[in-house]
């Protein structure tokens, strides 16, 4: 996934136990499997395996963590409506204008 060395992706992963986890990575897939190993986010340690919902590539990784920390501020319900990637995308672009 990982295309560039200044690309970077944020994402929303479901937990096994239905709960949502947002993070930034250059490499989704493997910072996925780094969660899933328990090597990942302390959050994400027995609440793997995560499914990837949805990723937004980002220009820079400033605009990832901003990306990001608006997810995080998000109510569950509001990222259950952004969890497809359509919608995601749809939400990183009004948001990051």
């Amino acid at each position: 996934m990982a295309e560039g060395t200044d690309t970077w992706f944020v994402y929303l992963a479901r937990c096994a136990d239905g709960s949502y986890y947002t993070g930034i990575a250059k490499d989704v897939a493997a910072r996925i499997r780094a969660h899933d190993s328990g090597k990942g986010a302390r959050y994400t340690r027995g609440r793997g395996p995560l499914v990837v919902c949805a990723t937004r590539r980002c220009r820079s990784k400033g605009a990832a963590l901003r990306l990001e920390l608006l997810v995080k501020g998000l109510t569950r319900a509001q990222k259950e409506a952004i969890a497809e990637p359509a919608l995601f995308r749809a939400f990183a672009r009004r948001t990051l204008r």
